[in-house]
């Protein structure tokens, strides 16, 4: 793996789950990673705080900087890049926005029509804290990256941006997060800073693990993710650190500015780096041939490994929600 000494990262929303492995993988790699969410210390009613990610973080090689930001206070998210100026005399390398308040909405509004649903609440679950404050966090990145003409911004996204997934306010602000990425891409290039969405696979986070198995998705029990060991409601899932690899291999990329503007597929990316997680698994795209005719006929499960990897055009994926769990 290339590495990032020396380089200044912030990932928000990352007291557990994705940004947790996000700011792992970029710790690895040697970066100094400031890592924000709302819990500091871990406490019985927790499921994770900025201290135990950034002791995941130091271990695994890099410098974790835990600043507690609710990003949905826009005085805290000012704050927290203020304090970049200062610490780092105004260098900033990558931003990872990453900070999402949807998944307990998710699961209230999950398997009723948008009408039956609370309407804000839900609404700015999903879009308040993630496509506003993304928006607001890469204001102020930008102000840093454009003079040092160079950086990276990754904007977590997801499959739900293309076709629909789990309700109404979640596809439209995923839609919404690829579109802030590509337009931002178009005002940043001339100044050599890249803007990227990025599209994990089926991310076994704490919160989605407990939500498959609330809403009878799965089991919810720790299992492999390996494409033959999996059990059917684990099928073709990946460990958060995956995603976290990706962004540090793309953030060492030379060549990094000739994808700006453009939707990345974490599975894709791994196949292209050479990347695991962190069982050792490399998981199939959700729109490659290997994930789509097994989950179509479960009993191909077991044998996924001999299906070609191959990608499916993007069409073939408006066809159905093809990036929602299933048993």
């Amino acid at each position: 793996m290339a590495r990032l000494d020396g380089q200044i990262a912030v990932v928000t929303g990352a007291t557990r789950g994705l940004g947790k492995g996000i700011a792992t993988g970029l710790g690895e790699a040697g970066a100094i990673v400031y890592i924000t969410g709302r819990t500091l210390t871990a406490s019985a009613d927790s499921m994770g705080s900025l201290e135990e990610t950034a002791a995941a973080v130091n271990q695994a090689g890099g410098t974790a900087v835990p600043v507690q930001v609710d990003h949905s206070d826009d005085d805290q998210v000012k704050a927290l890049f203020d304090r970049i100026q200062t610490d780092q005399n105004g260098r900033l390398d990558l931003l990872v926005n990453n900070a999402y308040a949807g998944v307990s909405a998710l699961k209230a509004a999950y398997g009723k029509p948008f009408w039956e649903a609370e309407p804000t609440e839900f609404w700015d679950a999903c879009n308040a804290v993630g496509l506003r404050s993304h928006y607001l966090a890469s204001v102020y990145a930008a102000r840093l990256m454009v003079p040092q003409r160079r950086g990276l911004i990754c904007t977590l996204s997801s499959w739900g941006g293309l076709s629909y997934i789990f309700g109404v306010p979640y596809g439209v602000g995923k839609a919404a997060c690829d579109r802030l990425a590509a337009d931002m891409a178009v005002e940043l290039k001339p100044h050599q800073v890249t803007s990227l969405s990025i599209w994990p696979g089926i991310v076994g986070t704490e919160l989605m693990t407990q939500f498959a198995a609330e809403m009878g998705l799965g089991n919810g029990q720790p299992s492999g993710t390996g494409e033959d060991s999996s059990p059917p409601d684990r099928y073709n899932w990946e460990t958060p650190l995956l995603t976290g690899r990706v962004i540090a291999a793309l953030a060492s990329d030379r060549h990094l500015l000739r994808r700006t503007g453009q939707v990345q597929i974490v599975a894709e990316l791994a196949r292209e780096y050479g990347a695991v997680d962190a069982e050792g698994n490399r998981p199939a795209s959700l729109r490659s041939l290997r994930f789509v005719l097994p989950y179509a006929v479960p009993g191909l499960r077991p044998y996924a490994g001999l299906v070609p990897d191959l990608e499916l055009p993007w069409p073939f994926l408006l066809l159905g929600p093809l990036g929602s769990p299933k048993a």
